[in-house]
């Protein structure tokens, strides 16, 4: 009887500790110091208007009698008003300067986590199915952390500290007192912004998911508007983009409701505080507890106290997008898989696979079953099967792109030609370099000699220095094969990996650049992927691999290896 367990769910908590424990540890004592100036902010900010109230009704109350207007002392409050402007002025300087600075900071270094994230094995594989994704990762959701601590961690210490401050300046005068506007200004605060934050997650959340549709549908919209106006689909897709847009409106209508109704929730709570405390302290001078300038500091203080609160609520309305984009980037922040170290084989050998085994996230069989190969130094092996047999599998394992399921994997340092031709928008000479920094023109013009593409390079006005468009536009296809090859020239590791090095290019280009490969291969050990004969006729080795596993081996110069080659695609 078989056995199936659920799978496990994990809390909300833990999908978003990585992405924010990545963003709050990159630059604590900043992040520290900044919360703590904004909390000295409101302090002071409390402070100068308390004690301004206090000073003005205080001298009021003096000036009414000579004697007590002659000892009443305006020197003290007066230095500490000033004391507490140029002190409210400069931590409002520092909290923004030390704030913004660390998020900042802290952002650049999770983009870089996610950048390490990416370039281990799965996280390539990923970037390389949904690159728009992964661009938006790195804009929108990265941009949509900063609030976490500019409107949520930042406002909170300020109101916890404001709360603190109420509590000691009224518990002072009435300690009953003093506990119980403390109490009230957590509750009605928190209880707010907590609910806030909860109404406003979906339509947080709706938000966000509409601006990333109606992004892409823009885009869509503009780098295909000659096809769709050629299959008669402009008004179409120009209909579905304003029917986005109206979707979008109405989640920022939902949105601002809720903020409307949450600074009224606010003002009422307020104005209550005001009008209880004015109570309190008013039976308290009636039983001549406090004085009349002291009851003013009291309602001063309590009316500054619930405005901090209030902060929150711009962070409680974005509490729904954070969320999401915490845990998008969670994914990719709590594991930083990187390419396993590669292990150098014995002197004798360049590649050495015992019984490997390779499965790919989505699949529930072994791509590769069980494979064992050995190559030696400077020969040269042809791995032929049909479409779908492990091919471009086993070529992705031995560069690294994949990890082995099971079983042991030695390679030596290799250079790779894979199917694919990344060129990037930059001049020749940068897209050469990619594969050594460290090469001169002297060794790129080699590289371009050796791939035959030197002649067309010096045609060109600026030669090397010759700008490619996007994806290498600007050359032919058979050119950027041949920069793909230079680009292999340049590397002096001894094992080549190439999966089907000339597929798409005619016959006297392809012919060309085997040419080339041969006269400079020789000495490298090869493994190759193909189905073509013009390719596997160089190697001394064919194995035909079928269903993930290898069938048939067989040498050069083998009657098997003659009827291996007529089997497969002639040029």
């Amino acid at each position: 009887m078989k056995r199936t367990t659920s799978p496990v769910r994990l809390s909300p908590a833990r999908l978003l500790r990585p992405a924010l424990r990545a963003m709050l540890v990159a630059h604590p004592r900043r992040m520290a110091l900044g919360a703590l100036l904004a909390t000295l902010t409101v302090l002071a900010g409390m402070g100068l208007l308390g004690l301004s109230g206090w000073f003005i009704a205080a001298t009021a109350i003096a000036g009414l009698q000579l004697s007590s207007a002659l000892m009443f002392d305006v020197f003290m409050p007066s230095a500490g008003i000033r004391l507490l402007a140029l002190g409210r002025t400069a931590a409002r300087y520092g909290e923004r300067l030390v704030t913004h600075d660390a998020t900042l900071a802290a952002l650049a270094q999770l983009r870089e986590r996610l950048f390490r994230g990416w370039a281990g094995v799965a996280g390539a594989r990923e970037l390389l199915r949904h690159p728009a994704r992964a661009l938006f990762r790195l804009t929108s959701d990265l941009d949509a952390l900063e609030p976490f601590y500019l409107r949520i961690l930042v406002p909170a210490s300020a109101a916890l500290g404001a709360a603190i401050l109420a509590t000691v300046v009224l518990g002072v005068m009435d300690l009953g007192l003093g506990l119980a506007l403390g109490a009230w200004l957590l509750l009605v605060g928190l209880s707010v912004a907590a609910v806030l934050a909860r109404r406003a997650r979906l339509p947080a959340l709706r938000r966000a998911l509409i601006t990333e549709r109606l992004r892409a549908q823009a885009i869509d919209l503009i780098s295909g508007q000659t096809e769709l106006l050629m299959t008669d689909r402009l008004s179409q897709h120009c209909h579905v983009l304003r029917q986005t847009d109206v979707r979008l409106a109405r989640a920022d209508r939902q949105l601002n409701r809720l903020d409307i109704q949450a600074g009224f929730i606010h003002g009422v709570a307020g104005s209550l505080t005001l009008a209880l405390v004015l109570l309190a302290v008013g039976a308290l001078a009636e039983r001549g507890q406090i004085g009349t300038a002291g009851a003013v500091l009291a309602l001063l203080i309590a009316l500054t106290a619930m405005e901090p609160f209030a902060a929150l609520r711009r962070g409680a309305l974005e509490a729904g997008r954070m969320w999401l984009a915490a845990r998008r980037i969670s994914a990719h922040v709590d594991t930083e898989q990187q390419a396993p170290p590669v292990t150098a084989p014995s002197a004798p050998l360049a590649l050495c696979l015992r019984q490997v085994a390779v499965r790919y996230p989505d699949s529930p069989v072994n791509a590769l079953e069980r494979i064992s190969l050995t190559l030696a130094r400077g020969e040269r092996v042809a791995v032929i099967g049909p479409s779908g047999a492990g091919k471009s599998t086993l070529m992705a394992l031995a560069a690294g792109e994949l990890t082995a399921h099971a079983g042991t994997l030695a390679v030596l340092p290799h250079a790779w030609l894979s199917q694919r031709t990344d060129l990037f928008q930059d001049s020749l000479r940068d897209n050469l370099l990619l594969a050594d920094s460290a090469a001169s023109d002297a060794a790129l013009w080699d590289a371009l000699a050796g791939a035959g593409l030197a002649s067309a390079v010096r045609a060109l006005p600026a030669g090397l220095d010759t700008r490619l468009g996007e994806g290498g536009l600007g050359l032919s296809g058979g050119q950027a094969r041949r920069l793909a090859l230079a680009r292999l020239l340049l590397q002096p590791h001894q094992l080549w990996l190439l999966d089907e090095p000339t597929e798409g290019l005619d016959g006297a280009t392809a012919a060309d650049v085997l040419g080339k490969l041969d006269a400079r291969g020789t000495g490298r050990a090869w493994l190759l992927a193909t189905h073509l004969r013009r390719e596997a006729a160089l190697a001394d080795r064919l194995l035909l691999l079928r269903d993930g596993s290898i069938q048939v081996e067989c040498v050069r110069g083998s009657p098997r290896y003659e009827a291996a080659l007529a089997r497969l695609r002639p040029d």
